[in-house]
């Protein structure tokens, strides 16, 4: 009774156009869930989020589930997962991103989810990793575990959005540390993020986690920006 008081008082909206969501739908609405922007990536490595990183990372894998572009419906998602406290979001993006990609055989063979680490302090300031639901709902649905103790952020850094791709490139490589250079062998770990940009957090994360012996690697993204 209290529940439907207060869905009376204060009805759930769509995170995407702000319209008053149905008994039946979740986060957003059906006509949202239509216009989602994905990525079409193929459960095979013939994609822009695997290609992003030749010649950068040895990948096993690499896909994203969603395109990101301004003013759209991911942005909207992401935006209210990262800031708004909504971490319920990564769970269901996580869920569609298994519906995609859970067949591919190369993920099969994932022990670890990885997520890209805050620092403490920037920790401290949202409350949360906007990845922890994300990357614990995928750990479910590979049957394997999450792992956001192994990589570390050793400094806090402001946000990167003006920084050129090689001075984001010079600062992200000096960012990320193991906990345990000798914690584990012949490990296939999954890391992921939220957007893909320049991809130079993902590269700094990878190189750092391929130093462990006999490491693989495979990338998952929410979105991958495509301009």
């Amino acid at each position: 009774m209290i529940k439907n008081l207060i869905n009376l008082l204060f009805p759930p909206i769509c995170v995407g156009c702000n319209s008053v969501l149905l008994q039946n739908e979740k986060i957003i609405c059906l006509k949202c869930r239509h216009e989602l922007p994905y990525t079409d990536h193929p459960i095979t490595n013939a994609n822009m989020t695997y290609k992003k990183f030749y010649g950068r990372l040895p990948l096993v894998h690499g896909s994203s589930l969603l395109y990101y572009r301004k003013k759209g419906i991911t942005q909207q998602l992401i935006h209210h997962l990262k800031y708004k406290g909504q971490q319920e979001i990564g769970t269901l993006l996580a869920e569609w991103y298994l519906a995609r990609f859970e067949a591919n055989p190369d993920l099969q063979t994932v022990t670890d989810i990885i997520p890209v680490p805050l620092h403490p302090k920037r920790l401290r300031e949202r409350g949360y990793n906007q990845l922890t639901t994300f990357g614990r709902t995928l750990a479910d649905g590979f049957h394997t575990f999450y792992n956001d103790q192994l990589l570390y952020r050793k400094r806090y850094s402001k946000t990167q959005t003006q920084k050129t791709l090689f001075g984001r490139t010079e600062t992200d490589m000096e960012l990320f540390a193991l906990r345990d250079i000798n914690c584990c062998r012949g490990k296939h770990f999954l890391l992921i993020d939220d957007v893909i940009t320049t991809g130079s957090t993902l590269e700094a994360c990878g190189k750092q986690l391929l130093k462990l012996p006999g490491a693989r690697l495979s990338i998952a993204t929410i979105a991958y920006t495509d301009s």
